[in-house]
């Protein structure tokens, strides 16, 4: 089982010929995911050939559902063509759209958002400026490594990508049933409380591992859903525990205002939920661990 993505997901690339798209669309094959094809205008009729494999390249989204039944769309787009690329997909009613692309302006991501809202939402956007998602001997869309951890019963959640590597590996043994990076962007698509609603619902997710970051108030909204819904053990960690006060920490989103959006206060709130809190990635995937054995 698992969440968004699975095993018989058919996935398309957008932006599939061009330096990104081509390396990560090789990868993606590798670990068995079900890519079916790509989407370039100005190279529509062609194929690519990735080791064996040929792919067609389409015109559009629309044309690439109607010919290949796909339902997850993979962008690999330069940041100023993302809002397009994102639109059209919205357009062509795909389910699932995984926007890799970093440094989306802002505004492009705001446009999108609300143009999928009043088009009645029916795509999942997870991005921009995130790794993708990762279920284990399922399907692999985006960027995370497939071979960090096999198939099992954990969720994973993360604002982080380099976390979502580091906590899939030090659970190794327990294994993921799927693991969603969600970006750092102070817009994103799908939220921490997206992910936990999933995994909540999900019968083969045993227990939630969520990771955030500094700035913004992501997390303390996910604390009072996880309170209110979430039954499933759940371990935290907040990226940022050592941030200077008033510096802006990696990505776009992780700005502090005043105490607001510093990692001791979202531990405080997700504890309050009865998240147990790690204060390093190992010291996380120890309380799960714990949970577990």
């Amino acid at each position: 089982m698992a969440i968004w993505l699975t095993k018989d997901s058919k996935v398309i690339v957008q932006g599939i010929t061009g330096g990104e798209g081509s390396k990560h669309t090789k990868r993606m094959l590798a670990a068995g995911t079900n890519v079916v094809g790509g989407v370039n205008p100005r190279k529509a009729g062609t194929k690519v050939d990735f080791d064996g494999t040929e792919l067609p390249v389409f015109a559009s989204v629309a044309e690439a559902i109607k010919e290949t039944g796909a339902d997850v769309s993979v962008i690999f787009v330069p940041p100023a063509f993302t809002k397009a690329a994102v639109v059209e997909a919205i357009d062509a009613e795909i389910p699932l759209a995984i926007v890799i692309t970093e440094g989306v302006p802002v505004q492009d991501s705001a446009s999108f958002w609300s143009y999928n809202v009043a088009k009645g939402e029916k795509t999942r956007i997870i991005g921009p400026n995130c790794p993708g998602i990762a279920s284990p001997g399922a399907s692999n869309a985006g960027i995370i490594p497939a071979d960090i951890t096999p198939q099992g019963r954990i969720g994973l959640v993360s604002k982080s990508g380099t976390l979502t590597y580091q906590l899939m590996y030090e659970l190794r043994e327990f294994g993921f049933s799927t693991a969603v990076g969600i970006g750092g962007d102070p817009i994103i698509g799908t939220t921490h409380i997206d992910a936990l609603k999933a995994f909540q619902e999900d019968p083969e997710t045993d227990a939630i591992v969520m990771i955030g970051e500094i700035g913004g108030d992501a997390e303390e909204r996910a604390a009072e859903f996880i309170k209110a819904n979430v039954t499933k053990p759940v371990v935290g960690y907040i990226a940022g525990f050592t941030a200077p006060p008033g510096k802006t920490m990696g990505h776009a989103g992780a700005i502090i205002s005043g105490s607001a959006g510093t990692a001791d206060a979202k531990k405080v709130a997700l504890e309050a939920a009865g998240v147990k809190v790690g204060k390093t990635p190992s010291e996380t995937a120890q309380l799960m661990r714990d949970i577990l054995s």
